[in-house]
C-alpha cells in the first residue's frame, strides 16, 4: 500500500496514495491506525482523493478507525469529494464519522474538536472544585 503519514502535536494525517480500499490493503492500513493510536493520536485525517473503490473490509477498516478515535474524544475524518465515497460511507451508517471536502476544513474541525473537549474537561473542574455548585458551607446569611 502506498501511502504518506504526516504527524502533528494534535493529530495524523495519512495520505493515500491508492485507487481503492479494499480486501488486500485494508489491513495494512489498519495497523498503521493502530500504530498511531499507540503512539497517542486520537485525531486522524485520512486523505481519500484517490480512492475511487471502496469495499466492505474498507468499510469496516473505517469503522473500527472510528471507534477508536471517539473512544479518545478525538475524531477519524475522511477527507473526500467522491460522491460515491461519500453515499457509500453514509450508507455504512458509522456513528459520528466526520467527511469533509479539504484537507484544511479537517485540520480546522479537529482544532475545534479540541477547543469543545478542552472547554467541557475546563466545565468539569470547576464543578468538581466547588466553583459552582455546593461549597459545602451553604452559602452567606446576606445572599438569600
Amino acid at each position: 500500500m502506498e501511502f504518506k503519514v504526516e504527524k502533528n502535536e494534535q493529530f495524523a494525517l495519512i495520505e493515500l496514495k491508492e485507487t481503492s480500499l479494499n480486501q488486500e490493503n485494508s489491513p495494512e492500513l489498519e495497523e498503521i491506525v493502530r500504530k498511531l493510536f499507540r503512539e497517542g493520536y486520537g485525531n486522524m485525517i485520512m486523505e481519500f482523493d484517490s480512492i475511487v473503490e471502496l469495499d466492505g473490509f474498507g468499510i469496516s477498516l473505517i469503522r473500527k478507525a472510528n471507534k477508536i478515535c471517539l473512544n479518545e474524544l478525538g475524531l477519524l475524518i475522511i477527507v473526500t469529494k467522491n460522491q460515491e465515497i461519500i453515499d457509500q460511507l453514509d450508507g455504512a451508517k458509522i456513528e459520528d464519522l466526520t467527511v469533509m471536502p479539504t484537507t484544511q476544513e479537517a485540520i480546522d474541525a479537529v482544532y475545534l474538536n479540541e477547543l469543545e473537549n478542552d472547554f467541557q474537561s475546563d466545565e468539569d473542574d470547576e464543578y468538581d472544585h466547588g466553583e459552582y455548585g455546593d461549597s459545602g458551607g451553604g452559602g452567606k446569611e446576606e445572599d438569600y
